[in-house]
């Protein structure tokens, strides 16, 4: 999710019992210990020439930034697990094992780097290549379904339907339900810098937990976005053609998905892009649950981080 004002631009995401929030020149991850304590670490963002011009491109800088972010979500999630890590450590009450953080790149974070590849994989087989397999099944069944445009239009469909069920999966689990409050509480703090609100808790609380902005409705314009750009994978080609394709194609979907998502946010005003934005909007009561006070206090302190210096304070204390 990010927020632009003026110059400004920040992303931010949920992590365990914490948040993240990143900014022009680094970012900041603040989790909430067990003791009560909010534990903050900063990481600065590598820059250079290309990486900013291919920033400004667009369509590409939409590629860009979504590597950038699934490298910063990964620290962000390593720092959030290890901390965690150390909280059950702690309560269990034996010998403490020298953590990840003592051992530098131990077996933490092989783990961790691991896991998020399996992720990414199943990820790209459950969202991308599982409908196209039920699509191709369907169509054998019904004749009719075969065509270019119904069969993309069916494997579009269900791509949406299983990607709305995951969700809807997954925000059953308690621990999932905790890191989608946060989530909540990451959109309030920045509904409140965009409306230049002072940053205290009991203000940030009344700001709605829903954003135009959000990651979560980026997800779904790559769904629906990638209904078009794969029709244009030849019709006859095989199965196996076809998966490899979508994933050669992966990149201009989510870089067209970008440009759109910062159109929509900038016309959130215009009835046409209102209606556009609401899907997203929708799909957001499903990853976003209302935060409780110690969760927006946690937010802020991860966003406080990241706001340079006085312009900072001047844009969020009205």
């Amino acid at each position: 999710m990010r927020a632009e004002q003026g110059e400004l631009v920040l992303g931010g995401q949920a992590v365990i019992e914490g948040v993240m929030m990143k900014g022009p020149e680094k970012f900041s991850v603040a989790v909430r210990k067990t003791s009560g304590e909010i534990r903050v670490k900063d990481f600065p963002i590598a820059s250079g020439p290309a990486k900013r011009a291919l920033s400004k491109m667009p369509l590409l800088r939409g590629v860009v930034t979504m590597a950038a972010m699934l490298v910063i979500g990964y620290r962000a999630l390593q720092f959030s697990a290890d901390e965690a890590i150390e909280d059950a450590e702690s309560e269990a009450g034996g010998a403490k094992k020298a953590s990840p953080k003592e051992e530098g790149s131990g077996g933490s974070g092989l783990a961790m780097a691991g896991a998020l590849a399996l992720a990414l994989l199943l990820g790209i087989g459950l969202f991308f290549w599982l409908p196209l397999l039920l699509t191709r099944g369907i169509a054998a069944l019904l004749p009719s379904l075969s065509g270019r445009v119904a069969f993309n239009l069916l494997d579009g469909l269900i791509r949406v339907l299983v990607f709305v069920g995951y969700v809807a999966g997954i925000a059953m689990m308690k621990d999932i339900r905790r890191i989608f409050q946060y989530h909540g509480a990451e959109h309030k703090v920045v509904h409140a810098y965009e409306s230049r609100a002072e940053l205290a808790p009991e203000r940030v609380a009344a700001f709605p937990n829903l954003h135009p902005r959000c990651g979560t409705s980026f997800l779904l314009f790559v769904m629906v976005i990638g209904i078009v750009v794969f029709s244009f994978i030849p019709h006859e080609s095989s199965l196996t053609v076809k998966a490899l394709m979508r994933l050669v194609l992966l990149p201009a979907v989510a870089g067209i998905s970008y440009e759109a998502l910062r159109l929509t946010a900038r016309k959130a005003g215009s009835p046409f892009f209102k209606a556009l934005i609401a899907p997203g909007l929708l799909l957001q009561r499903l990853t976003t649950r209302e935060p409780d006070l110690s969760q927006i206090e946690v937010a802020i302190a991860s966003f406080r981080r990241v706001v340079p210096g006085k312009e900072g304070e001047a844009a969020l204390v009205g």
